[in-house]
């Protein structure tokens, strides 16, 4: 066997981000991964096992069981893959070029079937493209030029929004590795904070004042910022507190802040303790003047709704939300600006 082709343990855990503890545990009750011994007589892992791995990451990623998939071959698992990002209402994507990555893959609308709703094809397919060819900075330059062109709001709808599910229906389906999506989050991540630094401080009567975060377990904070933006243009207060706060700690800077609203975000692989367990105790902890709006891809925010929970599918209906809370609890003799638009 070609040793050039094998990767230690400790590589593997790298790689997958599956733990060592995980691979063997899985390798005795599953039979799989099934490693070769080096002459030190410690564990190596074929390339064909390590690229299994990583699609059974993706799929733990996304609420599957290791139970009903470890033990699956690739091109089920590779199946099972699509059909979970065909359930998250995204279209299919070509499979990337695998030309050299200083040929740049040329991108055209038939590479994607469908386009996420309100996606400006001029902007988000040419993204797709330098991403494909790992253009970092032309990315950058790319967005940065779309969101003065189109103001921040359109930018963060048309663009950014469905720019990333794409990107993670794409690394679903294996055609991006999990390091594109992380530096395409951080580029688009740095562009919106830009425009943000541009935009007015809201005046201390501005209403709502919305904090902003995610639970512990749910490392995922930039559908927050895209969130934070919204909220900005349209003249409430957004208090950001970045990602983890726990519950006690939220419920405390909740009444520091007078808040009147308390926005989380979930991502599809949040735990599903998250919202089956903290979300019912931190809104039981809250006051019930308080409200609280959560958004993110989750499947069990629709299927298992938390009573006296405001669930968000997208930035449309945070704006129609935000109108009626303004119409219906605004405080009294606190002035209501005017609900506006990018």
């Amino acid at each position: 066997m070609n040793p050039s082709l094998m990767m230690s343990i400790a590589a593997v855990e790298r790689d997958t981000g599956l733990s060592k503890d995980t691979l063997r545990i899985w390798e005795r009750r599953y039979g799989f991964p099934n490693p070769a011994r080096d002459r030190q007589g410690e564990r190596c892992y074929p390339v064909e096992q390590v690229e299994r791995l990583r699609l059974i990451k993706r799929l733990l990623d996304v609420g599957h069981r290791p139970g009903r998939i470890v033990q699956l071959p690739t091109d089920d698992l590779q199946t099972l893959a699509d059909r979970s990002a065909d359930a998250q209402g995204l279209g299919r994507m070509a499979p990337a070029s695998r030309s050299r990555l200083d040929t740049a893959p040329t991108w055209a609308p038939g590479a994607i079937v469908s386009m996420p709703a309100h996606a400006d094809e001029t902007w988000v397919g040419p993204c797709l493209a330098l991403i494909d060819q790992h253009d970092h900075h032309g990315l950058h330059r790319h967005l940065r030029h779309a969101a003065a062109s189109l103001g921040l709001l359109s930018f963060v709808t048309a663009v950014a929004t469905p720019l990333l599910a794409l990107v993670g229906d794409g690394w679903l389906r294996g055609r991006f590795q999990i390091a594109q999506e992380h530096w395409v989050s951080q580029l688009v991540q740095q562009v919106l904070q830009g425009g943000l630094s541009t935009l007015p401080e809201p005046l201390p009567q501005q209403a709502p004042r919305v904090l902003l975060t995610t639970l512990p377990g749910e490392p995922h904070a930039l559908g927050m910022l895209t969130v934070e933006v919204a909220l900005a243009v349209w003249q409430a207060q957004p208090i950001n507190l970045g990602a983890q706060t726990p519950l006690w700690d939220l419920v405390h800077a909740c009444a520091a802040h007078r808040a009147d609203v308390v926005s989380l975000g979930f991502s599809s692989a949040a735990p599903a303790t998250l919202i089956q367990d903290l979300l019912p105790e931190l809104r039981a902890k809250l006051p019930a003047s308080v409200a609280v709006w959560v958004g993110g891809r989750h499947p069990l925010l629709t299927r298992r709704p938390v009573p006296g929970v405001t669930v968000l599918g997208d930035l449309s209906q945070l704006q129609d939300t935000l109108l009626r809370w303004r119409q219906t609890r605004s405080a009294p003799g606190r002035p209501v600006p005017s609900h506006e638009s990018d």
